[in-house]
């Protein structure tokens, strides 16, 4: 992870526009979580090996190797594949397919935190593995989320690849796209939109405890794999 960069305006974000293509690791642009957990919601330990490259494409695999001693002590493992810099107001897109499980949340999204320093600002785009015909959006300022909203998307996100992008505007608004297609948007009626400059974040993870958000998660026996095809980003 880089260094703290301090409470700076989302103007002095750190990175600048770029497309990766996922042929390979790029360990100037991203790094692999390892031998962590996000929260007591995540039902799993992010392991760097469960993020691999195939065929010019990502794949995030969940499964139960080596768990719970090499999972932080949860009883599934999977990847999380995070920028190390962050990025200001601008174009944040991935094409993904979702994994299809109860309980499994496939995510692209942008993160900051105390970890940098910074309040909790964030962006989200998750498929939640109940519905993949649904996508779910929200955003988090300064800790501060329930802005959740349910898009139907007329497709089934695990049955093949579809572009999600994000666009992030300097107060102004928050957009959703989906296939290039504007699928919601927030202008800041329900609560302010983050300021701060965010990393890029995609994952796989299972659930615990919230059910009736989720649905209940049961590992069905063989490794669940996310797979996302490029991301993108375009300063603004």
């Amino acid at each position: 992870m880089t260094a703290p960069i301090g409470t700076t305006p989302a103007s002095a974000a750190i990175g600048g526009s770029f497309t990766d293509n996922f042929d390979t690791f790029d360990t100037g642009r991203w790094h692999k979580a390892d031998g962590w957990s996000n929260g007591s919601m995540f039902n799993v330990g992010w392991r760097a090996d469960h993020v691999v490259f195939t065929g010019g494409t990502m794949g995030i695999n969940l499964d139960t190797a080596t768990c719970p001693s090499g999972c932080s002590g949860k009883p599934y493992a999977s990847g999380e594949y995070r920028t190390n810099d962050l990025y200001s107001y601008g174009r944040f897109e991935t094409r993904l397919r979702a994994v299809k499980t109860s309980g499994a949340v496939t995510a692209f999204f942008t993160y900051t935190g105390p970890s940098d320093n910074q309040p909790w600002d964030e962006i989200d785009v998750e498929i939640l593995g109940k519905n993949t015909w649904q996508m779910q959006t929200n955003y988090f300022t300064d800790g501060a989320g329930g802005h959740e909203s349910l898009i139907d998307l007329g497709f089934d996100a695990s049955a093949g690849y579809h572009d999600y992008a994000i666009e992030w505007w300097n107060q102004g608004t928050i957009n959703w796209f989906v296939d290039g297609r504007l699928v919601h948007q927030e202008n800041g009626s329900r609560g302010p939109l983050p300021t701060h400059p965010q990393r890029i974040m995609l994952n796989l993870w299972p659930g615990i405890g919230v059910d009736s958000w989720l649905g209940p998660f049961s590992y069905p026996g063989t490794a669940l794999t996310a797979k996302y095809d490029w991301a993108r980003y375009t300063a603004y």
